[in-house]
């Protein structure tokens, strides 16, 4: 059995901040806002797939206020579009989903090419336009080295290549100190959909020690 635990949950607090900023007393109602945050990531994720979306940030000064979503994207032009129109569209789609009304923002990914999460959907992309998965592995960490990352691993599994019995295949390169907390490490997941089945695709990238950061700074982007 393995002792593996989340790269990002383990730095919470340390090198990472939450992904929904908000807190209630309430039990029943933590429920409720928990399903809201899942239902507003989905939807948004699957709405604006092209726009290369890294992460969602929620925000609720108290539970009867409207959400502040916050959308790290590599292209936000395509969330806010002309003047705005897709993001007003977006603000009230999200409303007949959830009931409430919420603010959106979109913000720019710095650096999409040591962006974990990216990079994964990269590789999923690939896949799923039938690249040799060892190509698309070694193209994304060529991008990710040259980009400034200290290190980094890809971990592709399911049935590779269309083969009869699934497999797990990875590369790393570079330094890679899972165990040490003050390291960024960031981390990615998806699934790339193939006529064989899906391949589930995983990164870690090592985008330097933080030394010295709050806990109420967390991770920016």
């Amino acid at each position: 059995m393995g002792q593996k635990t989340h790269p990002v949950g383990f730095r919470v607090g340390v090198t990472k901040d939450w992904l929904s900023r908000w807190f209630t007393h309430k039990k029943t109602l933590f429920g409720k806002l928990l399903v809201e945050d899942q239902k507003i990531r989905l939807f948004i994720k699957k709405k604006f797939a092209f726009a290369g979306i890294s992460h969602i940030v929620i925000e609720r000064k108290s539970p009867e206020d409207a959400a502040k979503v916050i959308v790290y994207a590599a292209r936000p032009g395509v969330i806010i579009g002309k003047k705005g129109a897709n993001i007003e569209a977006l603000r009230t789609e999200v409303k007949a989903l959830i009931g409430r009304a919420i603010n959106v923002d979109a913000v720019e990914v710095t650096s999409p090419d040591t962006n974990a999460q990216l990079l994964a959907e990269n590789v999923a992309d690939q896949l799923a336009r039938r690249v040799s998965f060892r190509r698309a592995m070694k193209r994304v960490i060529e991008t990710a080295m040259n980009s400034g990352a200290e290190g980094i691993k890809i971990q592709c599994s399911g049935r590779l290549g269309g083969a009869e019995m699934s497999r797990c295949e990875h590369y790393t390169v570079g330094r890679l100190p899972c165990n040490t907390i003050d390291a960024d490490i960031d981390y990615g997941f998806t699934e790339a959909a193939t006529a064989y089945g899906n391949i589930g695709v995983k990164v870690w990238v090592n985008r330097g020690i933080k030394t010295g950061m709050s806990r109420t700074e967390g991770s920016k982007e």
